[in-house]
């Protein structure tokens, strides 16, 4: 059964084109009940992203992510929601081939997985199933600038919008997303110049990652923030903690104890009439 988010889609549009939307919107990607739950009460949407195809399966890119396997992880986010509105990505090659079959998927991710939205990469080419989705109750999500999905096309992971002409083509995609019918727009990796542009220009709100302060909200994935990985840094990322440090140290002292036959003591053992 999908639970009803206390955060919706509707508010938060209501928010930016009423003018209220006082406070910015904060937002994180997650893929487990864990760290859903630990989440919950503090933020305003939890997504479900395809990045878990490198966050989670350790591969360079998203590419490889199925449609069933973002439907589990929803699943397992979702139980750990109280309050936030729960978004998940749609995988690679699951809206680009018709606006039909992004429909069909779509209502998998909601009715299968739990979601309360779904969020689509790109912009006037996905239009069409953007407001075909819409048309049918599920609330859609857009993303534009660096879409991880188009790597090959892009060149890899790279600044979008530094030109004027690919500045004037993002806004237009900006626009195409709303009057398709988006209710928010993630903008990714582009300058925040062109962020506080874009959030002037459109009237539903932004969520940032790599485009500048000037956004209606922020996103960062949770590892990230909480400093997981090492390997992965980028400038835009700030780290709250440095968890995989303490991690590192937790499991090296344990290993210590369990080799020097420390752990378990008598405390941590069971004994017969005990």
């Amino acid at each position: 059964m999908v639970k009803p988010s206390k955060k919706t889609a509707f508010e938060f549009k209501r928010l930016k084109q009423s003018g209220s939307l006082v406070s910015k919107l904060v937002c994180v990607t997650a893929y487990d009940y864990l760290f859903a739950k630990l989440l919950d009460p503090e933020v305003d949407m939890i997504l479900v992203g395809d990045s878990l195809g490198m966050v989670v399966q350790g591969h360079s890119n998203t590419l490889s992510v199925t449609l069933e396997q973002m439907i589990y992880h929803t699943q397992n986010v979702a139980r750990g929601i109280k309050e936030s509105h729960l978004c998940v990505d749609m995988p690679f090659m699951t809206y680009q081939v018709s606006p039909e079959e992004a429909l069909r998927n779509a209502g998998r991710l909601v009715a299968e997985g739990g979601a309360h939205s779904v969020k689509l990469e790109g912009g006037k080419t996905i239009s069409a199933s953007i407001q075909k989705i819409t048309a049918a109750g599920i609330p859609v999500l857009g993303h534009i600038g660096l879409t991880p999905q188009s790597l090959h096309q892009l060149g890899g992971y790279k600044i979008q919008g530094k030109t004027e002409t690919a500045r004037e083509t993002l806004i237009e995609d900006a626009l195409a997303v709303e009057n398709a019918g988006a209710f928010a727009l993630v903008l990714e990796s582009i300058p925040a110049e062109l962020g506080q542009a874009i959030t002037d220009k459109v009237n539903i709100p932004t969520i940032g990652i790599g485009a500048g302060p000037h956004c209606d909200g922020q996103i960062l994935v949770i590892q990230d923030l909480l400093g997981l990985n090492s390997d992965f840094k980028p400038s835009f990322v700030k780290t709250y903690a440095t968890l995989g440090a303490t991690i590192q140290k937790a499991v090296k002292e344990f290993a210590f104890e369990v080799k020097s036959s420390q752990f378990p003591s008598k405390e941590h053992s069971f004994y017969v009439g005990s």
